[in-house]
């Protein structure tokens, strides 16, 4: 047997019953070679972390647009924490580590600049809708076409929304990606000013714990018990509540309330010239969309290429494309 072959067996004398073993992978749209060294789900988590969408992640907006501090998270230290909260429980539950790290590592390729206000204008600009999870979908399937295997592919695209992955370990991510950005958008929150600790929900607080820390400790031990010789992936009703109940109060006092988001205004709107700017002027695309004009069609092309975009990279578009030269700071 080769490397490959020899934990391939691996996996089957070690993780549950439950577990999606590399073996018995769904496959690529389009088949391929085996690797000797790697399984499927190890050469998908290779192809994500190589890919140009997944480097562009460290500068594009989780929360907070062009914070003032090197300590905010952006959309890849998002994605490393919901990685490492999801092996954490795969692990525990005997699950496949690789196909979750794979999943979580992709989760997010998809997600446009400036946070969810970016994703909000496509949404409305372009006629057939724009949801993140559907178009890191698009981005692993056609715009970096990494051929991934089917089981990450669905953990991808049913990671949000009422949709549920048909692994435990895609369930593990859809999980895992709330209890990151719940507990790391109060810590930013808090390094802003808008909020302290003191300001929390005190049913919140009391049941999950003070810190963030222990508060993902709770939920994830949470999960993990509740999960143990189950075909599903669950949280006890108490402290789902808890931690439904910290998201509405982030909802309520920062993503939708507070004065930093005031920049989200000035940040659709950048979306917003753009979009109709390169609609009137195709032809000053970059090559490689050009191309896919006749394919695809205009503004499925234009939404895909400003999804793409960093928070740096549209500013200094719009800057140069809308503010005169002589103008520019």
């Amino acid at each position: 047997m080769n490397i490959r072959e020899t934990q391939e067996e691996r996996e089957k004398e070690f993780l549950s019953e439950f577990a999606t073993l590399s073996v018995n992978s769904k496959g690529r749209k389009v088949a391929e070679e085996k690797c000797p060294i790697r399984t499927d789900f190890q050469r998908d988590k290779d192809r994500i972390i190589y890919s140009k969408s997944f480097r562009r992640l460290k500068h594009k907006t989780q929360v907070f647009i062009s914070p003032e501090g090197d300590h905010y998270r952006t959309r890849l230290t998002h994605t490393l924490e919901v990685s490492q909260i999801a092996r954490t429980i795969a692990r525990a539950l005997r699950l496949n580590e690789d196909l979750t790290e794979a999943i979580a590592l992709g989760h997010d390729l998809g997600h446009t600049p400036f946070g969810h206000i970016g994703e909000k204008i496509l949404d409305e600009l372009y006629p057939e809708g724009f949801k993140h999870n559907e178009q890191s979908l698009r981005v692993v399937d056609v715009l970096e076409n990494l051929n991934l295997t089917w089981e990450t592919r669905d953990g991808i695209v049913n990671h949000s929304g009422a949709n549920m992955a048909s692994t435990l370990e895609g369930q593990i991510v859809k999980f895992a990606d709330r209890i990151a950005y719940v507990n790391h958008d109060i810590d930013d929150a808090e390094r802003a000013g808008l909020i302290t600790d003191k300001d929390l929900p005190e049913h919140c607080v009391n049941l999950l714990g003070t810190t963030s820390s222990r508060r993902i400790s709770t939920m994830v031990g949470d999960i993990i018990k509740a999960s143990e010789g189950e075909n599903i992936i669950s949280m006890s009703e108490d402290i789902y509540k808890a931690m439904w109940d910290l998201r509405q109060f982030m909802f309520d006092r920062v993503y939708l309330a507070s004065h930093a988001k005031m920049e989200e205004v000035r940040a659709g709107s950048i979306i917003k010239w753009l979009y109709y700017y390169f609609m009137d002027n195709t032809l000053e695309l970059p090559e490689e969309f050009r191309n896919m004009l006749l394919k695809m069609g205009n503004e499925r092309v234009i939404c895909d290429y400003i999804a793409g975009m960093t928070d740096r990279y549209a500013i200094n578009k719009f800057e140069e494309l809308f503010i005169p030269g002589a103008m520019r700071f």
